[in-house]
């Protein structure tokens, strides 16, 4: 009997879920997790990089989306419970496995080399298994909370089951139609999700820190990847006055789009979650995080992609329309969508912000005509005097920005 009790007790301690609260960090597993997404956001910069623009940076767009939706649904459940005990441990080694073996696939997910395992078929089952395993973990993570177990079950029917099955007939089809089908995977996983979220309305947020503190730590790790493409298009060649020059500016870039996250927005964009709570602080959340910080980190990724293609074309008399147009993009997707999240979570305009991105994508043909240091150049200088711009002293954040219906958003 006492044996029987020793295993009912270890079992237990294996199944453990202990419900987060207001003021958890984030776990050291949950950082651990996040470095496999160092290496996936490589791979969709590789992807982006020697396809076929500008199909290639759309194929790119869709398989970030599919990571990004991996990657946020762990965010909530580690929000839920904590992601060091029990459970959800098994679950993150187990989702952080299967993520790492999708981006091995990601080269070769649109057009798969010859020999090996049929690649779009390996990524489409990864991804099948990180849903899988986050909505099954988070019906026990729920606990007795009848409202948000509805809410799981309604996600994992209306959203992950129909998106897994187009990933699974995406990977069966011709190469031609696969991004259709992957990309309808990703429109019916996003607006399933924000729906049903919206009527359900039973999503919780427990800990407002936790989860700015994870959005945060995933900006660094796509800002670590523009930091990665310096030296990738230079990697073999020997260290010239140019690459000095290219890679202060690329740096001086990285530094400044990290300025204009988290100096300028990010820590009052925490307080004013921190001010809301139950039903207004999960749609906040959730519109301000899950969906606005995608297009946030694509245009980080983009900008890495351009910075890639100026270091490997230093020696050339212009920086042509692939390269300008990812810089320009990228930076102006940045700024834009940044704005568009400060709005949300403030209803404060940040005009100069707005401005900024226009002349920036503006200017994309002037870009591609110049050399690829002026361009880089010019791009990073009118990030600086938007710095330079913003810093000027303006009111703190509206305390009534936070939306108080009672809807709720992602989780």
């Amino acid at each position: 009997m006492s044996g029987q009790g020793d295993d009912r007790g270890r079992l237990s301690r294996v199944l453990r879920v202990r419900t987060a609260s207001e003021g958890d960090a984030v776990t050291t597993l949950e950082l651990f997790f996040d470095l496999v997404f160092v290496f996936a956001f490589t791979q969709v910069t590789f992807l982006m990089a020697h396809g076929e623009p500008p199909v290639s940076i759309l194929q790119g767009g869709v398989v970030l989306a599919l990571l990004w939706w991996s990657w946020s649904s762990f965010a909530w459940l580690g929000n839920q419970a904590h992601a060091n005990e029990g459970l959800l441990r098994a679950a993150l080694i187990v989702a952080m496995a299967a993520v790492f073996v999708l981006s091995l696939t990601i080269p070769e997910a649109f057009h798969d080399l010859p020999g090996g395992l049929y690649a779009p078929l390996v990524f489409a089952g990864c991804y099948a298994v990180v849903r899988l395993v986050h909505l099954s973990t988070y019906l026990i993570a729920a606990g007795r909370d009848v409202a948000l177990r509805r809410q799981v079950l309604l996600s994992l029917t209306t959203s992950a089951l129909p998106s897994i099955v187009l990933l699974i007939v995406g990977a069966l089809v011709d190469e031609q139609w696969r991004l259709v089908a992957w990309t309808a995977a990703v429109i019916v996983d996003l607006l399933a999700i924000y729906v049903t979220s919206n009527v359900g309305g039973s999503w919780r947020l427990q800990s407002a820190a936790h989860f700015t503190e994870r959005h945060r730590l995933v900006v660094i790790l796509a800002l670590g990847e523009s930091i990665v493409a310096i030296g990738v298009g230079v990697s073999l060649d020997p260290i010239t006055a140019s690459i000095v020059i290219g890679s202060l500016l690329a740096m001086g870039l990285s530094v400044a789009l990290w300025w204009a996250y988290f100096q300028r927005i990010a820590d009052d964009a925490e307080h004013l979650l921190e001010r809301v709570d139950g039903a207004a602080r999960a749609k906040l959340a959730s519109d301000g995080y899950t969906y606005l910080h995608l297009p946030i980190v694509f245009g980080i990724i983009l900008t890495a992609l351009g910075i890639e293609e100026v270091m490997a074309h230093l020696d050339e008399d212009h920086l042509g329309w692939f390269g300008a147009s990812a810089l320009a993009a990228g930076v102006a997707l940045f700024l834009a969508f940044t704005g568009v999240f400060w709005l949300r979570m403030s209803k404060a305009v940040l005009a100069a912000r707005f401005a900024c991105a226009v002349v920036v994508a503006a200017a994309i043909p002037l870009w591609s005509a110049l050399p690829g240091l002026w361009s880089l150049g010019g791009v990073l200088s009118l990030v600086s005097i938007l710095a330079v711009v913003e810093s000027w002293p303006t009111p703190g954040p509206d305390a009534s920005a936070a939306d108080s219906s009672s809807t709720q958003g992602e989780g």
